[in-house]
């Protein structure tokens, strides 16, 4: 396992790996037709959740002074709503999004120090038990990923496919 700078990113940096590990075994197998599909109207689609996850990757890229833009953020950015009006990305164009984007923060998160992430990094939340850091962040944007994970696999089972496996690829490194 690659060891962080910060101490503080012991328990993030594994988390990350196998969020990626996730991501990936989550969408697997899934048609491009049915990643588009809603329960009776009131869920996300899975297009919609992968893109919400890839924009938390950008996002926490940002956050550590990564300057990449997701290519995406007009549709995903603060979990903006989904608007069946819009052309969403393909699974594909996702992963491909995916792929560029997370060895880049995997990196930042290695190098970050403790005083980068003890600095003030305001969301608004005005929380009385959650200091705005770039660590509670970093901690939060592995919350969504975990979730939005959840809510992919979930969809699969409610369109027939079988549950995400916990398979793991050695050689993705991020």
């Amino acid at each position: 396992m690659d060891t962080p700078k910060s101490k503080k990113l012991d328990i993030v940096i594994p988390a990350y790996r196998m969020h990626s590990q996730s991501f990936l075994n989550v969408l697997d197998g899934i048609s491009e037709e049915d990643a588009m599909k809603r329960i009776d109207g009131k869920t996300n689609h899975i297009v919609w959740m992968a893109g919400n996850f890839l924009n938390m990757r950008y996002g926490l890229g940002w956050v550590l002074g990564l300057q990449e833009e997701d290519p995406y953020t007009d549709l995903f950015f603060q979990g903006k709503a989904l608007d069946e009006s819009f052309k969403y990305p393909t699974i594909e164009e996702l992963k491909k999004s995916f792929h560029a984007i997370s060895p880049k923060v995997y990196q930042k998160l290695l190098e970050a120090t403790d005083e980068q992430l003890d600095e003030i990094f305001e969301i608004g939340m005005n929380i009385s038990y959650y200091a705005e850091t770039k660590l509670n962040f970093t901690g939060m944007s592995i919350g969504r990923e975990d979730y939005l994970c959840g809510q992919m696999g979930l969809m699969r089972r409610i369109l027939g496919y079988p549950g995400m496996k916990y398979d793991s690829d050695d050689n993705l490194k991020y």
